[in-house]
């Protein structure tokens, strides 16, 4: 079952109400916040699919996936906006057939726009997947954190008040409403610095542990991290992908709408990897 398209706020002070917003301008509004420039990603940051020149409503997603671009296609939007977009180097070449062209097709028939951003939208101090987490799980002193080739994707704070590493794992789920693994030495101990890179970070624990964090926290968890993070005495949490990967995109969707005073709408996922 779907779940609820979620509205944004409509803020009364939002800034050019009524003012035409054209893609060119969402684009260069998107880069100058997220810098898709600094990054080297797996896939193109940006605008992936060129839509209508006017946007009047925009639709926001984790991910670009069938039902998002059904979604957004019923909601009337002119513009998707995603965590993960559509094309990635991994895939390589692909023909616009059976499934991906059930994502794809969509969007170029009703003129939608899709703009992804990834690893720019997991960094980003502000709007980014790992500090909109910290800030909803009561972290302070927060500062970038990770290394993906000379750049940070995540950030890493301290509780003023630790938690055990069980009492952490309870917090965590309630927060992301999502089942929570934890591979701990000893869920008894403290927690009080904690390292975050959403998603599929699961083997950059070790630069949690090189740091010398209590905790890392992530989307995924491998076999052998189960292990060998315990094992190196960090308490390492992986709360899904999806889920940890929700806030950004919400915070980025709210700072447009005050922006340009745009009707917009987050399309959730039951994704619950």
């Amino acid at each position: 079952m779907d779940r609820a398209v979620i509205m944004a706020p409509f803020p009364s002070d939002s800034l050019n109400t009524g003012m035409n917003l054209t893609r060119d301008r969402l684009e260069a509004y998107f880069d100058d916040l997220l810098k898709p420039g600094d990054f080297a990603d797996y896939g193109p940051n940006g605008l992936q699919i060129e839509g209508a020149e006017v946007v009047e409503r925009i639709a926001f997603a984790v991910s670009a996936t069938a039902h998002s671009v059904r979604v957004a296609a019923e909601g009337q939007a002119q513009a998707l906006v995603v965590h993960h977009g559509l094309f990635w180097s991994f895939h390589g070449a692909r023909t616009l057939t059976g499934p991906f062209a059930r994502r794809v097709m969509p969007l170029v028939r009703r003129e939608i726009n899709l703009f992804a951003y990834h690893l720019p939208l997991d960094a980003h101090p502000e709007v980014g997947n790992a500090a909109c987490l910290a800030r909803q799980l009561g972290l302070t002193e927060l500062r970038p954190f990770g290394d993906h080739q000379g750049c940070p994707t995540g950030v890493r704070g301290q509780f003023h008040q630790p938690f055990t590493a069980a009492a952490l794992q309870e917090r965590l789920a309630e927060v992301l409403d999502h089942a929570v693994l934890l591979a701990t030495p000893d869920g008894r101990r403290p927690v009080q610095s904690v390292g975050i890179i959403t998603g599929g970070a699961n083997r950059d624990w070790v630069l949690a542990w090189r740091e010398g964090l209590d905790a890392y926290i992530t989307g995924e968890m491998s076999e052998h991290d189960w292990h060998e993070s315990q094992e190196a005495g960090l308490h390492m949490y992986a709360g899904g992908h999806n889920a940890t990967e929700q806030f950004g995109i919400q915070a980025l969707m709210v700072r447009v709408r005050e922006r340009f005073g745009v009707e917009s709408f987050f399309i959730p996922s039951d994704n619950p990897a």
